[in-house]
């Protein structure tokens, strides 16, 4: 089982894994979970890698398999498995209706990270180098993606890719249009949450982005030079710190500043006043804080913002996901015209290649582009 732990002396939350019966520690798992922090992964993923590596580490135990020497049939049995077997719940958490299943596309994450637990052994002597072989095979790429160098003579056409995957079609991404934004802000129940919708949709932050914004990142004056800062105008600095209390991390490793619009400024200051009605807020330094529950003042985490977006597709009668706003500002900047190195900067990307999911094609611009082709023949 994956096991959230948490340390007596420091308080400093980890994921491990542990036997169920005895609830002893997996140490080779627990090993490279410690191995993702030392990389500076986030504790989403650690908590993600944790369930996926427990789930291959039962589906072995089952059947009797050495998860160390899986051979070729049972990874491809595991993959087999993953989409034809129901999910089953811990004790307690059983849910009504008809049987869940895996998607194909859960399936090859979860495999994915089966093939890196079996790597990682490797390299430290657990496992046998023959059994990391099969995890991937040499491929020639044909097509490559916008931007990719192929070097010198196509050097590096030939790649490494998952030999256990299912071949998947890409869902592509959804935006929200600017309507459907109003809607959301007018149907939050709160100044926290209509402030929290707008900053997402005004500056294509990340929700862990957000919720690690302290007050001290929030330069909302025109001018930040009293307290250090010369940039001009109002933002919010968005940097990468390892040790807030909600342990909301910032993806990018590298600190950025995105400028803000005055109606934006003005939904924080009512959040502000909504703020200072609750004493236990005053002692946190994080920007989003519990106003309504136990424990007031507590920084707002992830499953909050979830459950709070949750409320609010039933009550606008449409999706409603953190990551469709960041989308929506993309896609309106790319639609607008703005330069995509400045949309790179804007969003935090590192590679430019990011930047190709977010330019969304809508019906509208589909409609024109036909009708000016039908155009043209008629002019010539």
């Amino acid at each position: 089982m994956a096991e959230r732990a948490v340390s007596p002396v420091t308080g400093v939350v980890r994921w491990v894994v542990v036997d169920a019966g005895s609830f002893d520690l997996q140490t080779e798992a627990v090993a490279f979970l410690a191995s993702l922090r030392a990389r500076g992964c986030s504790p989403n993923t650690e908590r993600a890698y944790a369930g996926r590596v427990a789930l291959y580490l039962s589906y072995c135990r089952v059947r009797r398999l050495d998860w160390r020497i899986p051979g070729f049939l049972d990874l491809a049995g595991l993959q087999r498995w993953l989409v034809e077997t129901p999910v089953q719940h811990r004790v307690g958490q059983a849910r009504p209706g008809p049987a869940r299943y895996r998607s194909r596309g859960t399936a090859n994450a979860i495999m994915t990270v089966v093939g890196e637990f079996l790597r990682f052994g490797a390299a430290h002597g657990w496992v046998p180098a023959d059994t990391a072989g099969l995890l991937s095979q040499p491929k020639l790429l044909r097509f490559t993606p916008p931007g990719f160098d192929t070097g010198e003579s196509g050097r590096r056409r030939p790649v490494e890719v998952g030999v256990f995957r299912f071949k998947v079609t890409e869902p592509g991404y959804e935006d929200l249009s600017g309507e459907q934004i109003r809607r959301m802000i007018d149907a939050a129940p709160s100044a926290r949450d209509r402030f929290l919708i707008a900053l997402l949709a005004c500056t294509g932050l990340r929700i862990g982005e957000a919720l690690g914004l302290h007050r001290g990142d929030m330069h909302l004056l025109a001018s930040s030079r009293a307290v250090g800062c010369g940039i001009e105008g109002p933002h919010v600095h968005v940097r990468r710190r390892t040790d807030n209390p909600n342990h909301a991390l910032a993806k990018s490793r590298h600190h950025r500043f995105v400028p803000v619009t005055a109606d934006l400024v003005a939904l924080y200051t009512d959040y502000q006043y909504e703020r200072d009605d609750v004493s236990e807020a005053a002692e946190s330094e994080m920007v989003f804080v519990n106003l309504f529950r136990q424990p007031l003042g507590r920084a707002m985490s992830y499953p909050n913002a979830k459950e709070m977006f949750d409320r609010l597709a039933r009550t606008v009668d449409h999706a409603c996901r953190p990551h469709m706003l960041r989308h929506s500002a993309a896609t309106r900047w790319l639609r607008d015209g703005v330069d995509r190195d400045v949309v790179q900067r804007l969003l935090g990307h590192a590679s430019p290649l990011s930047m190709e999911r977010y330019r969304h094609v809508d019906d509208v611009e589909a409609r024109a582009a036909v009708e000016r082709v039908g155009s043209l023949r008629e002019y010539r």
